[in-house]
């Protein structure tokens, strides 16, 4: 082989090199940026920051708080109204502390107090998804402009000294992986501590993790009870899974902000995630059941509603508008229409979420597990007060319920929620 041989075959396998390099390169990017998408549905970041008829994660989503209206930013990568002029730890500073570049405070809107649990690896995906995966957007969200003494964001560098914790996720000693994976996803990405975890003077949550009780066990959202998620005693572990992939299992169906959570989030993660994250629920454990099955009065308010005769309002206002697809014995179609009798929406002591079920309706998300979208229709326009009243106690004390009486007032202030 001649030297001009010996430099074209030095120079073939120099290109030949490269372009494995380059192709191997790009595969990697490519495995990251949907590592970094699916990273973002455990996140549930699309339910803040896309709204309807808007380019995703270009913000505006309007997030009534006690302190006033916030609005979700662009978190396109956009240069100008966007993240795109962002350095990795930027934004992670911004994700897991609540700063911005500039300095500037986020409010806690953000769930940054639990997104301080993401790890390294999940953020470098997460941030390269956002800065490749996502296309920019020039939208320009509402600016957020609380009152005094509230729009003074500095303040929040001393709220988050006294509420937040800049350590990493602590496993759970003795746990198995299982439920630590769990653990990671709910007390981190999945921030389910912000809706599920009651909230302090501060309008802090009053725990972060599993290692205090108060964690994860109940507290109100918007006027609706939100249930405690420590055991859920009146679940198996399939039908967790299967309400978080489908939003639905054979006893109850989402409703309220968890319809969001299910659309967006939690119909996207895998069976394994999903198996973790019902794991780890049970292993919290000290969830009270819910009242214990009263086989005589479920009976008794079955064989009223069948007979049909000398019924209350609102055991006729039940027949008439609820029980073809509930059924005189309250418990619905598996997997198809929610149960009544021990549901926990119906039982809540705030009777709220079940008010306004029955006045703006519900409709099931349709997901890839569950595809076929299923709708009750709202009463609103067709109940009036006194009857909504009547037909909400009757659910809330026939069969095995034992719930508080709705009044007419309790509907008239939900009523007045729906023009918003």
């Amino acid at each position: 082989m001649n030297m001009m041989n010996v430099k074209r075959f030095f120079i073939a396998n120099v290109v030949l090199m490269g372009a494995g390099f380059m192709a191997h390169a790009q595969a990697d990017s490519a495995q990251l940026i949907k590592q970094g998408e699916y990273v973002s549905r455990l996140g549930d970041c699309a339910a803040c920051h896309t709204i309807a008829g808007k380019a995703p994660f270009s913000g505006g989503l309007a997030i009534k708080s006690d302190l006033g209206t916030i609005y979700s930013t662009n978190i396109t990568p956009d240069k100008d109204h966007g993240i795109g002029n962002y350095s990795e730890q930027q934004f992670a500073d911004a994700v897991r502390k609540g700063v911005l570049p500039d300095g500037t405070r986020l409010y806690p809107a953000m769930p940054y107090p639990d997104y301080a649990k993401i790890n390294d690896e999940d953020m470098h995906a997460l941030y390269t998804y956002f800065m490749q995966g996502v296309k920019p957007s020039a939208e320009i969200p509402p600016k957020t402009d609380l009152s005094f003494p509230f729009s003074q964001r500095w303040g929040m560098r001393f709220w988050n000294w006294a509420f937040t914790s800049d350590k990493p996720f602590q496993p759970i000693g003795g746990a198995s992986a299982e439920v630590n994976r769990g653990a990671y996803l709910v007390e981190g990405l999945g921030h389910c501590g912000s809706c599920h975890t009651p909230r302090g003077l501060g309008m802090n949550e009053k725990a972060l993790d599993s290692s205090d009780a108060k964690f994860l066990s109940g507290g109100s959202l918007n006027g609706w009870d939100v249930p405690s998620l420590r055991g859920v005693a009146h679940w198996n572990e399939q039908e967790i899974v299967n309400y978080l992939g489908k939003g639905r299992n054979d006893k109850a169906a989402v409703g309220g902000e968890m319809t969001s959570v299910v659309e967006n989030s939690t119909a996207y993660m895998t069976d394994d995630d999903l198996k973790a994250i019902a794991a780890y629920m049970k292993f919290l454990g000290g969830n009270p059941p819910l009242p214990v099955e009263d086989n005589q009065a479920a009976s008794a308010t079955e064989a009223k509603l069948t007979v049909a005769k000398n019924l209350s309002v609102g055991e006729r206002l039940y027949l008439d508008n609820c029980g073809a697809c509930h059924f005189v014995t309250g418990k619905g179609a598996p997997g198809v229409f929610p149960q009544l009798d021990q549901a926990t929406v119906v039982n809540a002591q705030n009777p709220t979420g079940l008010i306004h079920t029955i006045l703006a309706g519900a409709q099931q998300p349709s997901t890839a597990r569950a595809p076929s979208t299923l709708a009750m229709p709202g009463f609103a326009g067709r109940l009036s007060d006194d009857e909504v009243a009547q037909l909400s106690t009757f659910i809330r004390q026939g069969w095995s319920n034992k719930a508080s009486a709705v009044t007419a007032d309790d509907v008239d202030k939900v009523r007045k929620t729906l023009a918003h």
